[in-house]
Order: C-alpha cells, then sequence, then structure tokens
C-alpha cells in the first residue's frame, strides 16, 4: 500500500477513531500503525519525532505529516472532500468549527475523560467528569431537535469529530437513554458510506 494514508494510532483511542472514521467515510485507502500507548511507545524519540506532544492520531500522507485528531480531519476534508464535509458558506463554517472546539473541550472534558477512567484507569474525578458529560448531552440532544445533523441536515466534520465519544459514553458511565436525539443522531452516523465502529471494552455500564 505505497499510496496509502498510514495512521499512527491505538484501536481503543477515540481521537485516533476520529481520524480513522473520516479517511473511511472518504475512501481513502489506509494502513493503520499500532502505538502501544500502555508501554509509553508514544514518548520514545522515534514518535516524538513526528509528534512532539507524543500523542496519537499521527498520519503520514506519503510525506506530509500532520497531528491532531481535528486538525487532520480538516486537512483531510480539503484535500479529498470534494467541498462535501466542510462547507465553505461562513455561517455553516463557523458552525462546524465551532463543534470542533466542542470536541476538543467539552467532550474531551466529559464522555471521553469519564471513559478515560473505566478503560484506562486514569486517575481522572469520575462523578465530575459524568456530570459535564450529561451537560454536554443536554445541550446536543436540544440543538439536534430542529435537524438531522449537528449542523444543517448533511453531515459535516462536525458529526465525524462529535461521534466517537459521545456514542462510547456508556464505556464512562454516561448513560444515554434520556437523549432520543442523540441516539438517533448516533444512529443516522453509522448509516453514513463508509461508517465504521470504534472497538467496544466492557467496561462502565457496557460491562452490563
Amino acid at each position: 500500500m505505497s499510496n496509502a494514508i498510514k495512521l499512527y494510532r491505538h484501536p481503543l483511542s477515540g481521537h485516533c477513531h476520529r481520524v480513522e472514521l473520516m479517511l473511511s467515510l472518504l475512501g481513502l485507502p489506509t494502513e493503520l500503525v499500532f502505538v502501544d500507548l500502555v508501554n509509553g511507545e508514544h514518548k520514545q524519540p522515534d514518535f516524538l519525532a513526528i509528534n512532539s506532544f507524543g500523542q496519537v492520531p499521527v498520519i503520514d500522507d506519503n510525506g506530509t505529516i500532520l497531528a491532531d485528531s481535528n486538525a487532520i480531519i480538516v486537512y483531510l476534508a480539503q484535500k479529498y472532500g470534494k467541498g462535501r464535509w466542510l462547507p465553505t458558506d461562513p455561517v455553516a463554517l463557523a458552525k462546524v468549527v465551532r463543534w470542533l472546539s466542542v470536541a476538543a473541550g467539552q467532550i474531551n472534558n466529559g464522555p471521553a475523560t469519564a471513559r478515560l477512567i473505566t478503560v484506562f484507569g486514569a486517575g481522572y474525578d469520575a462523578p465530575d467528569a459524568i456530570a459535564r458529560s450529561h451537560d454536554l448531552l443536554k445541550v446536543v440532544e436540544k440543538e439536534l431537535a430542529g435537524h438531522t445533523f449537528l449542523v444543517g441536515n448533511e453531515p459535516t466534520l462536525a458529526d465525524v469529530a462529535g461521534y466517537t465519544y459521545l456514542a462510547h459514553a456508556p464505556e464512562g458511565n454516561v448513560a444515554l437513554v434520556d437523549y432520543p436525539n442523540v441516539r438517533a443522531w448516533l444512529t443516522r452516523v453509522e448509516a453514513l458510506p463508509g461508517f465504521i465502529p470504534m472497538q467496544r471494552t466492557a467496561a462502565g455500564l457496557q460491562a452490563a
């Protein structure tokens, strides 16, 4: 796969899945490169040479090396998306960027953190992360009342950035039962051509 895009990732990282999902939705040939986070491979000199922050994901698109999941999906949409995933209309574009900020902020601090505790044993405050998650989900539930996807009625990068950690929130003991609009949206994302799931873990509510 000489022309494949290399994706350095861990299979249980939602940030990595965000990029893997974008690559699959775009139908791009991909070579998955496992990074052993448990044994600290991401902090070794070879990996730090491609991402000085020592984090996954990283892509190597035939010599173009990029890190940060949101930055990567913006690049992929701009280069390969044929205008579909990242709108050019100023208002629509601003709305997508807002959700990218939510993914890096409220989603990361809520459902992603809650899941880090149960799946990876991270030492965060579980009740606080769960409370933050529900505060976020109430907002998302309300915003999805009027349209099919997070920004209007067509899928965008907002949906790619938001999907994984919300879909896997139950692994962090964050129940989705009270959010029918969110659950319907997750189902719509999962029905997109090229969708691929992230491996689920028997953690939190998923353990039941």
